[in-house]
C-alpha cells in the first residue's frame, strides 16, 4: 500500500475533524472552505443539491476512525437536510446526492431505521420524478419540464438501493430505463458525454443539447465525464449487464485521454488551450469511478489513471494546513460562471478525494453501494 495515501487520508481526516466542530458551531451545511469559516450553498435554505457531501464526509471519517463527534455531525447535518425533505417543493433529481450519503450512511453505518425511512422518502421523490418518455427530469420550473442532465446518473443508486430494501422492483426499472436513455442520447461515439438533454416532455425526443456548464454545445464538461464514468460503473455493478460496463469503459476512456501531465483536470476537456481552468473535483470523482471499474475489469490501466489523478492533487492542490477550511483546491463550479466559484475549494471535491484515498486504503464506507 502506498504511503502517501495512508499519509493524505490521515491529513485530511485530520483537518475534518476540526472542520465538524466549526461547522457544528456555524449551524450550516458547509459548501465552500475559506481561510477562516465554512460558507453555506449559494441557495436560500438547505435544498441546494450539494447538502448531502457534507454530512458523506463525517460519515467516511466515522467509518475509519469509530469517532462519535463524526457521527454527531452527520446527524446534525441530516436533520437540516430531513427538514427539506419535508417541505418538498424545492426538491429535484439530486435527492440521490443528498439523501443516499446522508440517511442512507446512517442507516448503513449504524441501522437507524427513521434514517431509512427518510432515504426511501426521497427515492419515491425520485422515482416520481420519472417521465415515462424515458427520463428523470432534473430541475423544477414550467420552462424545464423536459431537462435531464448527465449527473443523475450518480442519483440512480439511490433507486437501486430502494428495490433493495423493499422488494419492489419499480424503482430499478426507473433507473434502469434512465441509465438507457442516458447511454442512447448523451454519450457520443467517441466516448464523451453531453451535459444537458432538453427533451419534449410529451414524446421523448430530444430537441435541444446546450452546453450547461461546459465550455460550448458539442464540447466535453469534465465532472459531466466523471459523473458518467462512475454512474455508469455503478449501473453495471448493480445490473450486472455488459452495456452499462462498456459505457463506463468508453468514459473511462476518453477521461484518461485527457488527463492533463500534471494530473490534473481541466474544467473542459475541449477548453481553449491557453485557458487556465481546472475543476479537480472532476478528477477526484473519476478516480473513485476508476478505481472501482479496475475492480470490476481487473484492468491495471483504470487503476493507475486514479493513482496519477489523486497524486496531482495530492502534491499539487491539497491543502491539509490551517490556512483554509478545505482540502481540495482548484475546484471549478461551472466555466461560464466565476461567481459560482472558480479555482476554490468546494467540499464535494473534498469529499470525493476522501473516498478515494479510503478506496485506497480499505476503508471506504461504500455509500454509493446497495450492499
Amino acid at each position: 500500500m502506498d504511503t502517501w495515501t495512508k499519509q493524505a487520508l490521515d491529513k485530511t481526516i485530520a483537518k475534518f475533524r476540526k472542520g465538524a466542530q466549526a461547522a457544528a458551531r456555524q449551524g450550516i451545511i458547509p459548501y465552500i472552505g475559506t481561510k477562516r469559516e465554512y460558507l453555506p450553498s449559494p441557495w436560500g435554505s438547505n435544498s441546494w443539491w450539494t447538502g448531502g457531501f457534507w454530512p458523506g464526509i463525517m460519515w467516511q471519517c466515522y467509518n475509519v476512525t469509530k469517532e462519535d463527534a463524526f457521527a454527531e455531525e452527520a446527524i446534525r447535518a441530516e436533520k437540516l437536510l430531513v427538514d427539506e425533505l419535508y417541505r418538498f417543493e424545492e426538491m429535484h433529481h439530486d435527492v440521490g446526492f443528498m439523501y443516499l450519503l446522508s440517511c442512507g450512511a446512517h442507516h448503513k453505518l449504524l441501522g437507524d431505521m427513521k434514517a431509512r425511512t427518510c432515504a426511501l422518502l426521497a427515492a419515491s421523490t425520485l422515482a416520481g420524478r420519472f417521465n415515462p418518455e424515458g427520463f428523470i427530469r432534473a430541475w423544477e420550473g414550467e420552462d424545464k419540464t423536459g431537462y435531464a442532465i448527465v449527473d443523475c446518473m450518480m442519483n440512480l443508486t439511490l433507486l437501486h438501493w430502494a428495490t433493495k430494501q423493499t422488494g419492489d422492483p419499480r424503482f430499478e426499472k426507473v433507473a434502469r430505463i434512465h441509465a438507457d436513455t442516458t447511454i442512447r442520447e448523451f454519450q457520443r461515439e467517441d466516448g464523451s458525454c453531453c451535459h444537458i438533454c432538453i427533451f419534449d416532455p410529451n414524446t421523448g425526443k430530444v430537441l435541444e443539447r446546450p452546453a450547461g456548464q461546459g465550455y460550448k454545445e458539442g464540447s466535453s464538461w469534465s465532472r459531466g465525464q466523471a459523473w458518467a464514468l462512475y454512474g455508469f460503473t455503478l449501473s453495471a455493478m448493480n445490473l450486472k449487464e455488459e452495456k452499462y460496463l462498456q459505457a463506463a469503459r468508453r468514459c473511462a476512456d476518453y477521461f484518461i485521454a485527457h488527463i492533463r501531465p500534471d494530473g490534473l483536470t481541466d474544467c473542459d476537456f475541449c477548453q481553449p488551450e491557453d485557458e487556465e481552468r481546472i475543476d479537480n473535483i472532476a478528477g477526484a470523482c473519476a478516480a473513485c469511478g476508476l478505481i472501482e471499474l479496475a475492480k470490476i475489469t481487473g484492468e491495471e490501466t483504470y487503476h493507475a489513471a486514479a493513482l496519477k489523478l489523486l497524486w496531482g492533487l495530492h502534491t499539487l492542490c491539497a491543502d491539509y494546513s490551517d490556512d483554509c477550511m478545505g482540502v481540495l483546491q482548484k475546484c471549478t463550479a461551472a466555466y461560464h460562471n466565476d461567481g459560482a466559484g472558480r479555482h476554490i475549494n468546494i467540499l464535494y471535491g473534498d469529499y470525493f478525494y476522501l473516498e478515494a484515498l479510503c478506496k485506497l486504503q480499505g476503508t471506504d464506507a461504500r455509500l454509493w453501494m446497495t450492499e
